[in-house]
């Protein structure tokens, strides 16, 4: 389960909501085990010069060396610059988890949890 953050100056015209669902669908691409990317924007009020970071996290696994990296890095860089209707300074951070990360899924008797299935990209 990646995860995905977005920190932007609040100048930009950004739809994080669509960034958020095409690098899902880029990773899920990429690696199908990867499963659904738990989001979040940071929007910043106070800052110098328009920029976006985006730092995608991953479990750490043998089939994603350098290779898969550097690929995952460049459809993702790609494909969300195409988002941006203006000049910006643009960072992407893909890092992994440690040996001490856990991740799993907590379920509430009666409650649903939102998957990817119910979040098709266009």
């Amino acid at each position: 389960m990646p995860h995905v953050e977005i920190k932007y100056s609040d100048d930009l015209d950004i739809d994080t909501n669509k960034v958020f669902d095409l690098v899902e669908f880029i990773i899920n691409s990429q690696d199908a085990s990867a499963g659904v990317c738990k989001s979040r924007a940071y929007p910043c009020s106070q800052y110098k010069y328009p920029h976006v970071l985006i730092i995608v996290s991953l479990l750490t696994k043998p089939h994603r060396d350098q290779e898969f990296t550097n690929t995952l890095s460049e459809k993702i860089a790609k494909e969300v610059k195409k988002e941006f209707k203006q000049s910006l300074y643009f960072s992407l951070n893909i890092e992994y988890s440690t040996a001490n990360y856990t991740t799993n899924v907590h379920l509430v008797e009666g409650d649903k949890l939102q998957s990817m299935e119910d979040n098709p990209i266009s």
